[in-house]
């Protein structure tokens, strides 16, 4: 794609995973990207951990039962860089399509809500993961940190990323804000909590194209019957599993462009104009002309959270702090 194009199609992909499938539901993946290259799509979204699947059972079963199935997840979780980037790779590059996607990343013995950014080259700009799982998911996913927390610059502009109800985190909201996102790509479960998270998921990607003068492209997972049936076979509970769609494109003035999706797999599919940001900002730019930084201002620590960091330079500093007097004295 030529630098100076402005307009181009983006796509939100609402699917169902094989649950419990990695290699299944990348299989989808890669389908999709190869759709998405035959029909001139550039950027294209995925839903929330859709590699292998969201873990609904924790959502409707009991801490106490639900170890064998958190076994199995992460038997079938993702490792970044690996087999599974390498395919999703592979796939992008022939297909030019820019693509964010959420996987259940695995990192030794701990689990993580992660998104992962591919450039139209196939190559893997980066990762993020979710800064604060919730509720149900903290028993799965451990904490992000806020070296993901930033826009990644692409052949079709600069993105910004966030995962769900991160979207009620308004200062990790600003944060990309303030590095001018062009384009906010953020996906949810789906097929979850009925109609009033259909609702609040419009509030927050409406509300942030508004706020952030960018695109939004939202992608939900979906669950089939059988699927459901599979996850949970109390009927009392499985009506919690339906709903909870939100599939769209959303215009920097918070209109929407192309969904929202009823349920179902399918795409929703949109031509943006980038000219369209500077005529939003022109009216609410938060980080220009209507920002007030000498009253609110925000503050970052994008460092990358470590276990074990050495401290052997340190103490080197001070006991030659300690060892230069004497050896002048002794001159």
């Amino acid at each position: 794609m030529n630098k100076e194009e402005k307009v181009f199609k983006v796509a939100a992909i609402q699917l169902s995973p094989v649950l419990f499938d990695r290699d299944g539901t990348t299989e989808k993946v890669i389908k999709a990207i190869e759709k998405c290259g035959q029909e001139g799509i550039r950027l294209a979204v995925f839903p929330e951990t859709f590699i292998p699947n969201y873990p609904y059972f924790a959502w409707v079963q009991p801490p106490a039962v639900i170890a064998e199935l958190h076994g199995k997840l992460y038997e079938q979780a993702v490792d970044i860089p690996g087999p599974v980037t390498d395919a999703v790779g592979s796939a992008v590059k022939k297909s030019g399509t820019v693509v964010v996607i959420g996987v259940n990343e695995r990192d030794e013995g701990s689990l993580y809500n992660t998104q992962i950014i591919f450039d139209s080259d196939g190559s893997l700009l980066g990762k993020r993961r979710k800064i604060m799982p919730t509720f149900h998911e903290r028993m799965i996913w451990g904490w992000g940190d806020g070296s993901g927390l930033r826009v990644f610059e692409t052949t079709v502009g600069r993105i910004g990323a966030l995962i769900c109800w991160e979207h009620f985190m308004p200062l990790a909201r600003y944060a990309l804000i303030a590095e001018r996102e062009k384009i906010h790509c953020s996906h949810f479960p789906g097929s979850m909590a009925g109609d009033s998270m259909s609702k609040q998921i419009d509030a927050a990607i409406r509300h942030h194209a508004m706020e952030s003068g960018s695109f939004v492209i939202n992608a939900t997972g979906w669950l089939t019957d059988k699927q459901r049936s599979e996850i949970c076979t109390d009927e009392s509970l499985i009506k919690y599993l339906r709903g909870g769609m939100c599939t769209a494109i959303v215009a920097p003035y918070g209109l929407y462009l192309a969904g929202p999706l009823p349920e179902g797999e399918d795409m929703a599919v949109a031509e943006i104009d980038l000219k369209s940001i500077v005529r939003q900002k022109n009216v609410l730019d938060t980080v220009g002309h209507y920002s007030r930084p000498d009253i609110l201002r925000l503050r970052i620590d994008r460092s990358l959270r470590k276990v074990v960091e050495e401290m052997t330079t340190d103490f080197q500093e001070i006991s030659d702090k300690h060892a230069e007097p004497n050896s002048s004295q002794g001159s």
